[in-house]
């Protein structure tokens, strides 16, 4: 009915309209207070001397009514005089919106109406406006919200005061996340994959524990990659919230319908005959090495990364890559890659809206397709990813449009921003002491993708604190820039009589040398003061004084890991070094560490391998400070309190010259699989550390440690629980052992 009315109420200016026919010779404009004559003729493209018909009328109407000024126009011509009757849209004075104390808040939501100060005022688009300022404050809980109009009309200015009365109500939160429905995963796994989470007292600073539409489409995704990585291809998340009660509160619920678990079968590659198969023999190997393995949408995208790389660097400008799944058994895929030669076209412009905090530069940095490339669909998509990557948009959607020739297109990329600060406590106790961290982190400072980071620990041995500035791409080099100062004091007076206290300043970059292969160099200046009492050994006492430290610190990091959160198969090798440039003592310390990770079976066991090796060594013959000396991390021994194995002077523990390990480990998904929040893991550790080159008198045994156990991760009402189990199978008697380790930490 509606089309019908539009339809007859265009015949109806085209019949009347037919009646003009003449040439302008004069011009006569009523109504307007505001827009001048001369403004109405430019907008309206209205020139004496033209002819005036049916079609000048209705591009001048089409053209003045765009520009919202009027709300009514009328023509009439008569004898050459053409005569303009307009109504004038009263302008907007000023908008307030009331009820909302947060600026910030208050300025998204202006930045995001289209309405706007000093601009013509549109019941249309207030429409739209109040109902995209409810969404607004849906996506941040604001679920009882309710908006009240107030105008204020000045008729003799012809002006409004809009005002928008916001009563906010009670945010909605999220009582419990509940996984219904084939899930095959516990609910601890799946809480850690989303980025809702459940309310909880000591989570005021988060707006995740609230309902918010976004968050809860993009916890779908996360959940639905989470399945296709492991196997389920055909897995469908639905989601809902029920059961409000008087708190205003909701149950989140994830309806999951894994499906069947399925492995690759065949995958074959299909290329134009002008292309040489050859070029694409890395492809052909993978597919070999990915034959009977579990379903995985990474090793997919891997795949199309792999031919896009092969593509461009042989110069296939314009690709398109069709993947072809077909199921051939209950738990069997077959894929086929398809590439083809694609539309030929040029990237005209690319415009980029939405980041109303976020600088451009930050988005177009990310941009591997620029404006005036031959287009590629798939550098195209990656350019999108690494968007994704940075981590300060909820959401970015790309769209493609004509441009000014057949062989131009327009890409638009809209993002929407999220907030990016963020401040975390935590507490956490084990049976070596208890610690205290807060800190303080912002993902996108000043809007141009800067981190700045800073943490403090408290423990009953000392404080540590460290702040850090990152920039990305810095002067547009695609490397990291990053800086940071640190400080640390350590007191062991009372139990091995010194003190350690040490202030420093480091900037370094890092970068993607080649693909996988990452450089990070980094120069490091810090003052140390070591102090000394009575009770302190010998070597300790000759070590006392005040050190200046002007280091070179590089490392090389080669990583294949199909994930880097959780990983199930590849492996990451490190390489580090710590090379004195001006120093009181001159040390060089070296560390290399290789983790390899496999899949063990078909019940999401995965088995982990670790080589950890440190060296450190004087190069002008003094002692290696022991500050400087090596020590295992905790994680390295279990079973073993943390630097309390390897050499003793005088009864305490200084660290060697080298340490190393060699830990192997793996999870039991299949153990307790009825308790949902409970994960188990078995590791077995091997190491040691030795070296005294600094004086013959320590005691340095150089025997070599190992111990087994089991770990436990509870994720307890109140936050996770860690606890460890360890028997230690070899020892040297002065070693202190540490057969149980409990650690309760939460953020809030």
């Amino acid at each position: 009915m509606f089309k019908l009315l539009i339809k007859l109420f265009l015949f109806i200016i085209l019949f009347f309209s037919n009646s003009y026919s003449e040439i302008i010779k004069d011009i006569e404009v009523v109504g307007n207070k505001r827009i001048s004559k001369q403004t109405i003729l430019v907008l309206g493209d209205i020139k004496i001397n033209n002819d005036f018909d049916d079609i000048s009328l209705n591009h001048t109407l089409k053209q003045l009514y765009e520009t919202d000024f009027f709300s009514d126009i009328k023509f009439s011509i008569n004898n050459g005089l053409l005569k303009i009757t307009v109504k004038e849209n009263p302008i907007i004075e000023k908008i307030n919106i009331n009820g909302i104390k947060k600026k910030i808040f208050v300025e998204n939501i202006y930045s995001s109406i289209s309405l706007k100060d000093r601009t013509s005022y549109n019941d249309f688009k207030l429409q739209a406006d109040i109902t995209l300022i409810k969404n607004i404050l849906k996506t941040n809980g604001y679920y009882f919200s309710s908006i009240n109009v107030r105008k204020e009309t000045d008729v003799n200015l012809n002006s409004i005061l809009l005002n928008l009365d916001i009563e906010l109500g009670k945010k909605a939160k999220i009582r419990d996340i509940i996984f219904i429905g084939d899930k095959k995963f516990k609910d601890k796994k799946l809480l850690e994959l989303i980025a809702s989470e459940e309310y909880k007292f000591w989570k005021f600073v988060t707006n995740k524990v609230y309902l918010n539409q976004s968050l809860i489409d993009l916890d779908k995704r996360l959940l639905e990659n989470f399945y296709k990585n492991n196997g389920y291809a055909k897995v469908k998340v639905l989601n809902s919230f029920a059961e409000l009660d008087s708190q205003g509160s909701f149950k989140l619920i994830f309806n999951i319908n894994s499906g069947n678990k399925y492995f690759f079968n065949e995958l074959n590659l299909n290329l134009p005959a002008d292309y040489d198969k050859d070029d694409f023999k890395k492809i052909l190997n993978t597919f070999d090495d990915l034959k009977n393995e579990k379903y995985s949408l990474n090793n997919i995208n891997l795949i199309l990364d792999d031919i896009d790389n092969i593509a461009s660097s042989r110069l296939y400008d314009f690709i398109d890559v069709q993947v072809d799944e077909r199921i051939i058994d209950k738990n069997k895929i077959n894929l086929n890659f398809s590439v083809q030669d694609s539309e030929k076209f040029y990237v005209e412009k690319i415009n980029i809206f939405g980041n109303f905090n976020t600088v451009e530069e930050v988005v177009r940095n990310k941009l591997i397709v620029d404006e005036g490339d031959p287009y590629n669909e798939l550098l195209f998509n990656k350019s999108v990813n690494e968007i994704k990557a940075l981590g300060i948009f909820k959401s970015v959607r790309s769209e493609m449009i004509d441009g000014s020739d057949e062989n131009s297109k327009v890409l638009n990329l809209t993002v929407e921003e999220k907030p990016t600060g963020e401040i975390s406590m935590g507490a956490g106790y084990g049976t070596d002491g208890g610690v205290l961290g807060a800190s303080i982190t912002e993902k996108n400072f000043m809007g141009r993708g800067i981190i700045l980071d800073s943490d403090l620990q408290l423990s009953n041995d000392g404080i540590k604190g460290k702040v850090t500035y990152a920039k990305p791409n810095f002067n547009y080099s695609d490397n990291t820039l990053f800086t940071s100062i640190k400080s640390t004091n350590q007191d062991y007076l009372s139990t091995s009589g010194y003190k350690i206290a040490n202030t420093g300043v480091s900037i370094g970059t890092e970068f993607e040398q080649y693909e996988n292969l990452f450089f990070r160099p980094e120069l490091d200046i810090s003052q140390e003061d070591l102090t000394t009492n009575s009770t302190a050994s010998n070597t300790l006492k000759k070590q006392e004084g005040s050190y200046s430290d002007f280091y070179f610190n590089y490392g090389l990091t080669y990583d294949t890991r199909d994930l880097t959160y959780q990983p199930t198969s590849g492996s990451v090798m490190t390489f580090s070094q710590d090379l004195p440039i001006v120093s009181t003592n001159k040390e060089i310390s070296n560390t290399f560490i290789f983790t390899k990770y496999k899949k063990l079976n078909s019940d999401d066991m995965v088995g982990k391998v670790s080589v950890y090796l440190k060296a450190i060594s004087s190069l002008d013959n003094s002692d290696v400070r022991i500050s400087k000396r090596a020590n295992l991390p905790s994680s390295r021994l279990r079973g073993f309190e943390k630097g309390k194995i390897g050499p003793i002077d005088n009864g305490d523990f200084v660290g060697g010259n080298y340490a190393g390990s060699l830990n192997f480990s793996t999870n039991l998904p299949g153990l307790l699989y009825t308790f949902e929040n409970i994960d188990f893991n078995y590791f077995v550790d091997i190491a040691n550390v030795w070296g005294a080159d600094y004086d013959s008198t320590i005691d340095d045994s150089n025997e070599i440690r190992s111990s087994t156990g089991l770990a436990l991760d509870y994720l307890s009402p109140i936050g996770p629980l860690n606890f460890s189990w360890t028997i230690p199978i070899t020892k040297k008697s002065s070693d202190k052992t540490e057969i149980f380790r409990f650690n309760l930490g939460t953020t809030f």
